[in-house]
């Protein structure tokens, strides 16, 4: 019964996770559609599931025609016309372990396809988050500027009833001009977010991105003992290495099975015309004729095997490598994910409390002479920590792309 619950709370987390994620589906939909380069690998999938058919079947017959200038003449009567027919056999399950080699490299081929998608999903998704925060990064700026201009306007009364000196205003004025550089580079920013988006889905300029208003703050649903073991299992690069490595142990087979004697059987008949002495002219029909390649040097079938087995070493050396690389780049985003998510809990409160002190200090500040610099001061820590509380959210939502991606998601 606790499996069960298991199961349905970890479906019920992933289904959190792609309402999440939707605005996301469609473009990741035409990043798969219009992608060069995850077209290229799909193609070379489609490309290697042709090569089984190749080397499964039989050599093509040989068929030979002899013409005689000068007929030979037997008991039966001259040979005018002789035609043979022959066919080559390799020996029992040569053929048999090329296919399976063919069939277990296509599957290694369509791995890599699925890693390319993988990836593919994961940048999209990246840059998607990058444009999100760039966005919300310019909401926040102009909330800035017209919080600062608010209090310019209470400065203003104030200079004007001789309250305070015209330092604040200038004060402030000084924090508008920076906000609004900020504000432009982060507009000029925008337009290259774009640009980088719709060359990555290969999509036409005039693509609508559309964002959401706020991300969602989902948890991943597993635990990392949990996502570590689906890597092992999942991760499309440890697949491909592992139909590699049953291609390697096909191909050593079939290596083997070269250094084995092969056969030929043939067909001849030959076409007698009528001779002297009353010859028949009777057509003479031979089968079967057979033959045996005899595999004599073999230091060259040795060399062919050798070669398989130190293939597959290496192969398995790139897989316990590989496995190892995966765990380290897993323990790295585990904690970008953790940092990302205590930062999130932090800066929410940050902002918080920032805000109410920035509103104390603007009543205070209306009422009677308080300290300015302490407005200003305040008010670029809430700027700060709005930003560092998207940020945090952005962050987050990177690292479960990432896990989803080493997880062959």
């Amino acid at each position: 019964m606790k499996h069960i619950i298991k199961i349905v709370i970890l479906i019920i987390g992933f289904g959190q996770m792609l309402q999440a994620q939707e605005p996301l589906n469609r473009y990741l939909e035409i990043a798969a559609k219009n992608n060069p380069e995850l077209q290229a690998e799909f193609n070379e999938y489609m490309a290697a599931l042709e090569v089984a058919p190749q080397v499964k079947a039989l050599p093509d017959p040989k068929v030979a025609f002899a013409y005689f200038i000068s007929p030979v003449e037997t008991r039966e009567g001259p040979q005018q016309l002789k035609i043979s027919a022959s066919q080559y056999f390799p020996w029992f399950g040569t053929l048999k372990a090329k296919e399976n080699s063919a069939v277990q490299n296509a599957r290694a081929s369509y791995e890599m396809f699925k890693q390319t998608r993988s990836r593919l999903y994961q940048e999209v998704k990246v840059e998607y988050f990058n444009l999100y925060f760039n966005e919300r990064a310019i909401d926040i700026t102009l909330e800035n500027i017209e919080l600062l201009q608010s209090i310019q306007k209470m400065a203003t009364i104030k200079i004007e009833s001789g309250l305070t000196s015209m330092v604040d205003e200038y004060r402030i004025q000084l924090e508008i001009n920076e906000l609004e550089n900020q504000l432009a580079l982060l507009r000029d920013k925008s337009g290259v977010l774009k640009t980088s988006f719709r060359n990555l889905l290969n999509a036409k300029n005039d693509l609508i991105i559309n964002l959401p208003d706020t991300l969602e703050r989902t948890d991943f649903p597993l635990s990392k003992q949990a996502v570590l073991d689906s890597i092992q299992t999942g991760n499309h690069k440890l697949l491909k290495l592992d139909f590699k490595q049953a291609a390697l142990a096909y191909r050593q087979e079939a290596a083997e099975k070269t250094g084995m004697p092969d056969f030929n059987i043939g067909l001849n008949y030959t076409i007698i015309g009528e001779g002297e002495n009353n010859a028949s002219g009777k057509d003479a029909f031979v089968f079967p004729s057979v033959g045996i390649t005899i595999p004599l040097y073999r230091k060259k079938y040795k060399a062919m095997v050798n070669e398989v087995v130190y293939l597959q070493e290496a192969n398995q050396n790139e897989i316990e490598s590989e496995k190892n690389e995966l765990e380290i780049l897993l323990d790295r985003t585990w904690k970008d994910y953790q940092d990302a998510d205590r930062r999130i809990q932090l800066f929410e409160k940050q902002v918080k409390l920032a805000r109410q002190a920035l509103n104390l200090l603007e009543s205070e500040y209306a009422t009677e002479n308080s300290d300015f610099e302490e407005i200003l001061r305040m008010e670029r820590q809430a700027l700060k920590y709005s930003l560092e509380f998207e940020k945090a959210k952005t962050d987050k939502q990177a690292a479960i792309a990432f896990i989803e991606y080493l997880m062959g998601k």
